[in-house]
C-alpha cells in the first residue's frame, strides 16, 4: 500500500488534482480499482500538505445479486460518508430495450445519474478508479476503432456540471491494485452484468497481453507517448508552468 500511496501522491502532485478545502466524492462502483481508490485518498488525508474532505458514492444500477453493505461497513471503517443511490439501470438496459450493446447505454446513463447526484449534494470534483493501464488501453481503443490519437485526460472539467474529474490512480498499474486489494481483503463486489467480458476494452486488454508477450516495454512505451505527446492535460512540462 505504501508504494500505491507513493504513486498516488505523485499522481496528484504532478497534475494539480488536490486544492485547499476540496470536498472529493469517490465513485466507489465496487470493484478493486475503486475500491483502492477510495482507501489510498482516505490515507492521503493524513499526511498531504492539502487539506480536503472525502465521502464516497455508489450507483445501485440493479444488478441482481449485488449487495454494498459490506462497503458501507468498509467506508465507516474509513471514517468517510457514504451514499448509496439506486439507479434502474439493469432494468432499462437489458430488460425494457434488450440492447445489443450495452456498454455506451449503461455508461451514458451511469454518468448522467452520478453528475446529479454530485450536484445535488454540492460537490465538485469526484475521484475514479482509472489506473494505468486503463490509459494505454483507451488510447489503443481510440486508435483502432475511431482512428484517433486520444485519451480521457488526468484532470477533466466538465462545465455543464461545473463537476471536475481526476483520476490519482493513473500512475499505478492494474496488477499492483489486484495485489494491494487481495493483502487488504477489501470488500469487492462481484458486477454479474452480462455484458462483463465481451466488450471492445477486454479485446484490447487481450491483444495488450499478447503484444506485451513479444515487447515486454509496450506499455510503457505506449504511457510515455500519452504524456509526451501534446494530448490536452497530459503534458507535465504544461502543468508545471
Amino acid at each position: 500500500m505504501q508504494h500505491i500511496l507513493s504513486l498516488a501522491r505523485r499522481c496528484v502532485e504532478d497534475y494539480n488534482m488536490i486544492e485547499p478545502g476540496d470536498r472529493i466524492a469517490v465513485g466507489v462502483s465496487g470493484g478493486k480499482d475503486s475500491l483502492v481508490a477510495l482507501t489510498a485518498l482516505a490515507q492521503l488525508r493524513r499526511f498531504l500538505p492539502v487539506p480536503f474532505t472525502l465521502e464516497a458514492i455508489t450507483l445501485e444500477m440493479g444488478m441482481p445479486g449485488m449487495s454494498f453493505d459490506a462497503v458501507a461497513d468498509y467506508c465507516e471503517q474509513l471514517e468517510v460518508p457514504y451514499t448509496r443511490i439506486e439507479v434502474p439501470v439493469y432494468q432499462i438496459v437489458f430488460e425494457e430495450r434488450k440492447e445489443k450493446n450495452p456498454c455506451s447505454l449503461c455508461a451514458k446513463m451511469r454518468r448522467g445519474s452520478l453528475n446529479t447526484a454530485l450536484t445535488e449534494r454540492g460537490i465538485h470534483k469526484i475521484a475514479l478508479g482509472h489506473h494505468y493501464d486503463d490509459a494505454v488501453e483507451t488510447l489503443l481503443m481510440n486508435l483502432l476503432f475511431e482512428g484517433r490519437i486520444g485519451c480521457f485526460q488526468p484532470v477533466t472539467y466538465l462545465d455543464r456540471t461545473d463537476v471536475t474529474q481526476i483520476r490519482p490512480l493513473l500512475y499505478c498499474h492494474e496488477d499492483e491494485i489486484r495485489r494491494v486489494s487481495d493483502r487488504l481483503q477489501l470488500p469487492i463486489v462481484h458486477n454479474p452484468c452480462p455484458a462483463d467480458g465481451k466488450s471492445r476494452r477486454q479485446e484490447v486488454k487481450e491483444l495488450l497481453e499478447q503484444l506485451e508477450g513479444k515487447y515486454p516495454d509496450l506499455k510503457k512505451k505506449l504511457f510515455g507517448a500519452i504524456q509526451r505527446y501534446p494530448l490536452y492535460g497530459w503534458n507535465l512540462e504544461q502543468e508545471e508552468r
